[in-house]
């Protein structure tokens, strides 16, 4: 790591902004919308978390050393904002809006959490190297394994009593459902629906 002082701090921060854009901000958001019977940004937020929800699989699949958690992580930097511009209904809907404190937060974060994963496409594409590697080469490797601190200090606030490869395994299970839903969303209700998330 001496080539590269910078990493461990720019691990833990990319870990906390992405606790910022990724859960806080949206949780408020999810919450605001519902009191205010934004019907249209609740949608795009019930969306967003169905989507997002790769992150939190990933975290486990980092808890237990899984390669395959470089490969998820990634994937879902450009699910994220590919889900909250795609369908076109609920975009016409919310720019219809009259202005609000709700909708200027509500795009303030769409714009950010779209730049914050389309810089982290960019960024990580050395950490995919990651993905291909076995368990053992990743645990050797240090600027993989600086990827799996925060995870692990995660399981040791949240988990402390669970084996990191039970965490691994639920991780495993919990991918291998969200692609399954994933591929028969891709596969039937696309085809039906095109870009109307309400199917109109």
């Amino acid at each position: 790591m001496k080539d590269m002082p910078w990493l461990p701090t720019f691990v833990w921060i990319d870990y906390r902004v992405a606790l910022l854009f990724t859960v806080i901000f949206p949780l408020v958001l999810l919450i605001w919308a519902f009191v205010q019977k934004a019907e249209a940004m609740q949608r795009l937020m019930i969306i967003y978390w169905r989507v997002s929800s790769l992150l939190a699989i990933t975290v486990y699949l980092m808890i237990g050393a899984l390669p395959i958690a470089f490969i998820s992580g990634w994937l879902a930097r450009w699910l994220i904002p590919a889900s909250l511009w795609f369908w076109v209904d609920l975009n016409e809907e919310i720019d219809d809006q009259p202005g609000s404190a709700l909708k200027l937060s509500f795009n303030s974060w769409r714009w950010g959490v779209s730049l914050y994963s389309v810089l982290g496409l960019l960024l990580q594409v050395p950490t995919l190297r990651c993905g291909l590697m076995s368990q053992t080469q990743l645990l050797e490797t240090t600027a993989c394994r600086l990827w799996l601190e925060p995870p692990w200090g995660f399981r040791e606030f949240f988990h402390a009593s669970t084996k990191p490869y039970f965490l691994g395994f639920l991780g495993i299970l919990a991918l291998v459902v969200y692609v399954i839903y994933l591929g028969y969303f891709v596969v039937f209700r696309l085809s039906k629906q095109g870009r109307s998330a309400t199917g109109y």
